[in-house]
């Protein structure tokens, strides 16, 4: 165990019934475009500290950004003199018996760690790849990370795995249209990288002609990044603490239940060695597996962590989260589409390459609406026939699950700040979405 784990463990022992500290060390080098150049270079380091503290029944989750023990450890002296004026919690387990450390391998790239001393050549590929798609400019970001993240709890658990994480995007410019792309990996992938760019400016460049749509029930094709912004909204909501609480679309659907058409299938994928978030054992010490969440339209697991497993009578599915489950991974089943089919197989309607400003208006039944961002086009009879500005998709995620009829073949390994659980996610063909004009 590390000398900073090891000493807040040794020092809570005896005080609390359980303590569980957990560690993740990451050094990050960001670099940000701006007009087709590089404009801000960043190097940091990070260290993020959670402590775990379970005393008759009661639970204590704290999370410091610092590194000096005295004063965490001064923060959980002060919860002992509150203790006895703490509810228990509901959600309470005492933590499972400690399985064998396994830490992932595979997960860790040395290139990684080369081009974060020197991560010129990642950009250029970025910027050459655009740019040779005729775009004015082109913005956005490229981050290298490498992390350790240490566990040690009360019941003997210790373990440390080592990973590195690459994530970029790209916003190209051609006159007053822009095109988005990204992608994120626990390893330097030369071509995704240099597709982010060429994609990135292929959709900026696709069409100059503007069109008006009207407000209506449309076909419309979205692509991975929207993908992966919706079935993070999704994933999310399988987790077991908000199904309690009635904040999940899965409290009304329940496993063995359908929830969409057979083109769906949604897996949690820990062990998937390619996405970042792979983890070999959670914030419990549980062994990770990949797991289905819904599988050919049908909901198969919710996630757990051992206080939601008790509570529900279940089995932790190693997605701890002290507090809250959470997926790790997401993988969305690819079909038989072809990507540059899309427009013919779309027939009529829009395609709707990124989106923002996701909303839930009903959780329970799953409500939501988002908004372009980006290239929307307007397609009738497979051709393209021009931007149309901003839309807002409002529906359900039933009803989205319902209408998908065409999955790709392709998909895309995608992970930024609007799809922060890292997503394998290929192109959709939904039907019947309602569609309307946001006001500006």
């Amino acid at each position: 165990m590390s000398e900073l784990s090891g000493v807040l463990l040794k020092a809570q022992m005896g005080k609390f019934d359980e303590v569980s500290v957990l560690v993740e060390e990451n050094h990050r080098v960001m670099v940000k475009l701006w007009n087709t150049e590089p404009s801000v270079a960043q190097s940091w380091l990070e260290t993020n500290i959670h402590l775990r503290l379970a005393k008759s029944g009661r639970l204590w989750v704290l999370s410091y950004e610092a590194r000096d023990p005295v004063y965490i450890l001064k923060h959980a002296e002060n919860l002992l003199k509150i203790a006895d004026r703490v509810e228990q919690s509901e959600l309470y387990a005492p933590l499972p018996e400690p399985g064998v450390c396994k830490p992932l391998s595979g997960v860790y790239d040395g290139k990684v760690e080369s081009y974060m001393e020197d991560p010129s050549g990642l950009i250029g590929e970025i910027i050459d790849s655009s740019i040779s798609q005729g775009v004015d400019r082109v913005a956005g970001a490229l981050t290298l990370t490498k992390s350790k993240i240490t566990l040690v709890n009360s019941r003997g658990f210790e373990c440390e795995e080592y990973k590195t994480s690459v994530e970029a995007y790209a916003r190209a410019f051609k006159g007053d249209y822009s095109g988005h792309w990204a992608y994120g990996q626990t390893g330097v992938n030369i071509q995704a990288i240099r597709e982010v760019g060429r994609k990135a400016g292929y959709y900026a460049s696709i069409t100059s002609k503007r069109v008006d749509v009207s407000p209506g029930e449309y076909r419309v094709a979205v692509s991975p990044l929207v993908v992966g912004n919706l079935f993070n909204y999704l994933s999310f909501m399988s987790s077991a603490l908000y199904v309690l609480i009635g904040f999940s679309v899965f409290a009304k659907y329940r496993p063995g239940e359908k929830i969409g058409s057979e083109n769906v299938s949604l897996y949690d994928k820990p062990r998937d060695t390619m996405l970042p978030g792979a983890r070999g054992f959670d914030d419990e010490g549980v062994e990770t597996f990949d797991k289905p969440i819904i599988e050919h339209g049908v909901v198969k697991n919710i996630l757990h962590n051992t206080g939601t497993a008790s509570k529900m009578q279940a089995k932790s599915t190693g997605n701890a989260g002290w507090i809250y489950p959470s997926p790790w991974n997401l993988e969305i089943a690819s079909g038989d589409l072809k990507e540059e089919e899309i427009p013919s197989a779309l027939g009529s309607g829009l395609i709707i390459l990124n989106n923002w400003y996701t909303r839930l208006q009903n959780y329970y039944e799953g409500y939501f609406s988002t908004v372009s961002r980006d290239m929307a086009l307007l397609v009738k009879n497979g051709e393209i026939e021009g931007h149309v500005g901003r839309v807002r998709i409002a529906t359900s995620f039933p009803r989205l699950l319902n209408n998908v009829i065409g999955v790709s073949r392709e998909r895309y390994d995608i992970s930024w700040w609007e799809v922060r659980t890292p997503t394998r996610a290929p192109f959709m063909i939904l039907e019947n979405i309602q569609v309307t004009k946001p006001e500006v």
